[in-house]
């Protein structure tokens, strides 16, 4: 299958734009199993045949529902669909997960997801060092972007929001995303167009987030005005800090 002209470029500006690839990277790709991490996944397989640079691939599951002695079955239908792509998926038991049996309030919701989504990158970044990874590959896009930095608007009272490439510890790793500048439909097109069905997620909350209502309310915007996605997206690189509340510790009127 071959991209549209136009989606093809876009994602090839984000990976200049920020510089996401360069020769002998070894990048872990972070599968869960959503139609975001899939296309990622055929998406850097697909373009490793065409890049001038050359690099290694890694997939990688966290298993949030393994037996005492089996994967779960998401995780075995999503190395199923990489394995096409020609990828072996790495699987990892999830070390922490929610109890099923002790879901908590809508408000302590928030609180629940961001522990479990810790938990699962704090894998991620432990095996990527074992492994001589020096970048994780997440399937965040554009929607993403905008909707975490409403999140932490909204929520968490800071304007911020996660970057299409992000360099820790020391820069001996990086996360990137190659998506960052396609939406959430774009996406979902690319994955009708490969054939390819997303496998459900076992979280009890996956329905339940404050990051779900987030969605809704930005959806409501699109629709009220258009180009707000557009506009809003630039925005987050065009901040004018000298229009942003500072108290300079002088007495107040």
């Amino acid at each position: 299958m071959q991209l549209t002209r136009n989606v093809n470029r876009r994602i090839g500006r984000a990976m200049h734009d920020y510089a996401m690839l360069a020769d002998g990277d070894q990048v872990l790709i972070a599968v869960s199993g959503g139609i975001d991490s899939l296309v990622l996944a055929w998406l850097l397989g697909d373009w490793r045949r065409k890049a001038p640079v050359h690099y290694e691939l890694r997939a990688v599951h966290v298993d949030m529902e393994p037996g005492t002695d089996a994967r779960g079955s998401t995780a075995g239908r999503v190395a199923e669909i990489v394995g096409a792509f020609g990828l072996d998926l790495h699987i990892l038991p999830a070390i922490w997960r929610p109890d099923p049996q002790t879901l908590p309030s809508a408000a302590s919701a928030h609180d629940l997801c961001f522990q479990c989504a810790r938990s699962r990158r704090t894998q991620l970044f432990g095996y990527a060092r074992q492994h001589g990874c020096n970048k994780i590959a997440f399937g965040h896009h554009q929607d993403d972007i905008i909707e975490t930095f409403l999140l932490n608007l909204t929520s968490a009272g800071n304007i911020s929001t996660m970057v299409p490439r992000q360099d820790l510890f020391s820069g001996r790793l990086a996360l990137i995303r190659p998506l960052a500048y396609l939406d959430k439909g774009e996406i979902e097109q690319i994955g009708r167009d490969l054939g390819l069905e997303p496998v459900r997620s076992a979280c009890p909350l996956s329905e339940k987030t404050r990051r779900l209502a987030i969605h809704q309310l930005a959806e409501q915007i699109y629709q009220q005005i258009p180009g707000a996605k557009e506009h809003i997206f630039a925005a987050l690189g065009n901040v004018r800090q000298h229009y942003l509340l500072k108290q300079t510790g002088g007495r107040r009127p």
